[in-house]
């Protein structure tokens, strides 16, 4: 289990990264990270649940451990990557990797450089 105070602690680890109310979720009840104006990744404090922006190829991946742990989002947004990850059942290990490329995934070259493998 990740609790709401470890995400944001997290999240907000990553340089150029900040916090604020999701513009498209309805009612503002999710909150949306950014780097460099780009989102991504959601957090539903209600549903302990957080959205991540990831690829086709990193979404089948982690996907592919426990569909009731990390899955895609339903609908179109699932299809172009965005996948739930279930805090209650999450590791935060697992959440840590899902979230670190979901940031590398959105973030510039200049400031992913130290979390990938060189």
């Amino acid at each position: 289990m990740v609790s709401i105070e470890t995400v944001r602690k997290m999240v907000l680890s990553f340089p150029e990264t900040d916090e604020h109310p999701n513009p498209i979720a309805i009612g503002f009840e999710r909150r949306a990270f950014r780097v460099m104006k780009k989102i991504f990744a959601t957090l539903s404090e209600k549903d302990f649940t957080v959205s991540l922006k990831l690829s086709l190829h990193d979404q089948s991946g982690f996907c592919a451990f426990d569909k009731s742990v990390i899955y895609p989002v339903p609908g179109g947004w699932g299809r172009m990557g965005f996948t739930f990850v279930n805090l209650k059942k999450v590791k935060k290990t697992m959440f840590k990797d899902a979230l670190t490329v979901a940031y590398c995934n959105t973030a510039p070259p200049k400031l992913t450089a130290a979390f990938l493998p060189r």
